[in-house]
């Protein structure tokens, strides 16, 4: 009877204890904070062998927690972060590119923020979202309270740039990585009384390839002694600087884990490091064959490591394949977070085998895909191309072994295209853009996701190859024209803006937008036709556009109707030999 009153008296202490301290049951939850890079190679890290490189708070990290010796994503980046998201393979959440509203994600999939949210987390996103700029495509409704960062996929300038903070454009500050990992600690700072999920998708390594001067400087000053198998092709500034850009990102990892530690929550925080696909140019990465945008190892396998002290062994080596659509139905599993309401998972919980209740990663075909590369995994076995490889004897496949085993091979190449055609099946190819939700009324039309009608003989282009932070420039006719696929969701009027940019030669030019013959016309009546804002660039850009500062254009309030159709954008008249270039059409609900 001693012993039953002593143990009630002990539970009623510690009880009053937890709420004199203002800490209840939820708040014991774990926080979560899941960093992701972009562009950034396996071979990128000093843990992984490369002595180009010093990235020692990331190898910290590893050592510390776990980290896996094969993890695969997709070949890029907006399908990897589909799959993270979501726990399935980003074919079926209906992503399928990067860019044109390939990349944007079905509205009915449910992310790991939405279950976390829905369990009482407070949920913040800073950095390349790529999967969707519209609401409801956009962060604030796929689950995150706060979003700060860049909602496409290339930006054009990662100094003083301009981001998206909660649908509204603000200036970044600094270096871009610096300042995304700023708002980031702010995040947890002003939640750090309850359980948070702080997902940080960096956008470097990423090109244009742009780092402060004392990263630049320090790698060049040491040289680059590791080259890639493919040197010839190797350009060694590329090298140099992405190398740069990644000790950056190693900075700005310490920085976090000094926050979570000064906020004295780092015990009771998972921290998650991985990145999104092969490196963006030939450079050291384990001599392992392809880069990033192909299937090959080069291109899909990446570092990924785990840290929660305590439940996490340090030092621990995870071997078998694991892949992007084990992130949902591990975090979730790891928080005790139900997964109620998400479609089938293609993933599984990696919990089992980070805590040591099982050996390995249990053996199971993945697939990796994107545009014409495919590849499937099963053990030890690559099979791609038609051709076989076993990676446990051949890590660079140099031999094919398709004649030694031509059952494996065979059932691979059935297995291969069976879940192909099955996952790519009923891809909606033709994506609206969701205009007119009254808690999110502003919607930007940006040039990245119009469709360019270009006349016979006209020139109307982007301003770069890359979609992605460009403009829709040379557009010289009246016979061209751009088009948005829209779905106005709510009927009412609506406020239009246009952002543009005009010599004086432009005064005059004549414009109309359309939508299910509803039309709505406006004039450029002030030049405005700044010069291009300097960029730091270490290596000559191969494919985003520079940046600009575009003038806002009120063209009147438009009466639109509830439903889908083509926006059109066209010149009614034409003064010069060139029409303005445009970045985007803004619609703004009103009533």
């Amino acid at each position: 009877m001693k012993n039953i009153t002593y143990s009630f008296q002990l539970l009623c202490t510690l009880l009053c204890m937890l709420y004199s301290s203002g800490i209840s049951t939820a708040q014991k939850r774990p926080n979560i904070v899941f960093i992701l890079t972009d562009d950034q190679g396996w071979g990128d890290l000093g843990i992984n062998g490369n002595v180009n490189v010093r990235t020692p708070h990331i190898d910290q990290l590893a050592r510390d927690g776990a980290m896996f010796s094969r993890f695969y994503v997709s070949p890029l980046c907006a399908p990897t972060r589909a799959g993270l998201l979501t726990g399935r393979y980003h074919y079926r959440t209906g992503v399928w590119g990067v860019s044109n509203s390939r990349e944007f994600m079905n509205l009915d999939e449910v992310t790991f923020a939405d279950l976390f949210k829905k369990a009482g987390y407070a949920t913040g996103c800073f950095g390349k979202w790529h999967n969707g700029s519209q609401y409801p495509y956009h962060p604030n409704g796929r689950g995150f309270d706060e979003f700060y960062g860049m909602l496409s996929g290339h930006y054009a300038n990662y100094f003083n740039t301009v981001v998206d903070h909660n649908g509204d454009a603000v200036r970044s500050k600094g270096y871009i990585a610096d300042d995304l990992t700023d708002k980031a600690m702010e995040f947890m700072e002003k939640n750090r009384q309850k359980p948070f999920v702080c997902y940080i998708p960096y956008n470097t390594p990423h090109s244009p390839f742009q780092v402060p001067d004392a990263y630049y400087n320090r790698v060049k000053a040491r040289g680059i002694r590791q080259f890639s198998h493919n040197k010839a092709e190797e350009d060694p500034e590329v090298t140099v600087t992405a190398l740069a850009m990644c000790e950056n990102i190693d900075d700005n990892v310490g920085r976090i884990m000094k926050k979570l530690q000064d906020l004295k929550i780092a015990e009771n925080t998972i921290v998650i490091y991985m990145t999104d696909n092969g490196p963006n140019s030939w450079r050291w990465n384990g001599d392992m064959k392809g880069r990033k945008g192909t299937a090959d190892e080069g291109g899909v396998r990446v570092p990924f490591i785990i840290r929660w002290p305590g439940i996490i062994p340090k030092g621990k080596v995870v071997n078998g394949n694991a892949a992007y659509i084990d992130l949902l139905p591990t975090l979730t599993d790891l928080a005790g977070i139900p997964v109620n309401g998400t479609k089938t998972l293609d993933g599984i919980s990696l919990k089992p085998i980070l805590i040591g209740k099982v050996e390995a990663v249990p053996e199971r075909l993945l697939f990796l895909s994107i545009n014409n590369h495919h590849s499937v995994r099963k053990g030890n076995f690559l099979f791609l191309n038609n051709a076989l490889y076993d990676l446990s004897k051949d890590s660079t496949q140099q031999n094919n072994v398709a004649g030694q085993y031509p059952e494996l091979a065979a059932g691979l190449s059935t297995a291969l295209d069976k879940w192909y055609k099955e996952s790519f099946q009923g891809m909606d190819t033709v994506r609206s853009m969701p205009v007119g939700y009254p808690q999110f009324p502003k919607t930007i039309l940006p040039s990245q996701d119009a469709t360019l009608h270009p006349s016979p003989t006209g020139k109307l282009s982007y301003s770069s190859s890359a979609p992605n932070s460009s403009w829709i420039t040379n557009w010289d006719d009246t016979e061209s024209y751009v088009s948005w696929n829209v779905d106005i969701h709510t009927a009412g009027q609506y406020k239009v803006n246009v952002f543009y940019t005009s010599p004086q030669s432009g005064i005059g030019d004549a414009f109309e937008a359309e939508l299910n013959g509803k039309k709505i016309s406006g004039k450029i009546t002030e030049a405005f036709d700044p010069e291009l804002i300097p960029s730091p660039d270490r290596v000559k850009r191969q494919a985003e556009s520079y940046e600009k500062v575009f003038k806002k254009l009120y063209v009147g309030n438009w009466a639109l109707e509830k439903g889908t159709g083509e926006l059109k954008l066209a010149i009614t008249e034409l003064k010069g030999t060139r029409f303005a270039d445009i970045r985007a059409i803004e619609l703004v609900l009103v009533r």
